[in-house]
């Protein structure tokens, strides 16, 4: 039996991995663990912004219509609290030649995303 076993082995080939094969295999293993690590990372990070966008768009609509209500000179709060977020909200204003300001609205939040919206008000209070 053992002239058999003998016989069907290959002489001068060992079974098995080596430990340069076992080490290689950990190194691309490792690389491919680390790459899928940061990928998930960069995901909840990306997830993690949309909301505080959305949050300083609804602001900067609220804003819109609140300068539609209450006219450009309205003294309105530079900060506003919305989804347990602070937003600094600030309006820059440019007269029109149809007698309505232009009002661009820039929203960011401390987190750092944030929304910018442009629209037309009325001057002075007047209502359209």
């Amino acid at each position: 039996m053992s002239a058999r076993w003998h016989s069907r082995r290959r002489p001068g080939r060992a079974r098995g991995f080596t430990l340069v094969e076992l080490a290689v295999a950990i190194l691309v293993l490792s690389v491919g663990a680390i790459a899928a690590t940061r990928a998930g990372d960069q995901a909840q990070q990306s997830l993690g912004g949309i909301q505080a966008r959305i949050l300083a768009r609804i602001v900067a609509q609220n804003r819109a219509e609140e300068l539609h209500l209450f006219g450009a000179i309205a003294a309105l709060p530079e900060t506003v609290a919305m989804g347990g977020q602070s937003f600094v909200v600030k309006v820059e204003q440019a007269p029109t030649q149809g007698g309505l300001v232009e009002a661009r609205i820039t929203v960011r939040s401390a987190l750092g995303p944030g929304a910018q919206l442009v629209g037309y008000v009325p001057q002075f209070g007047e209502r359209q």
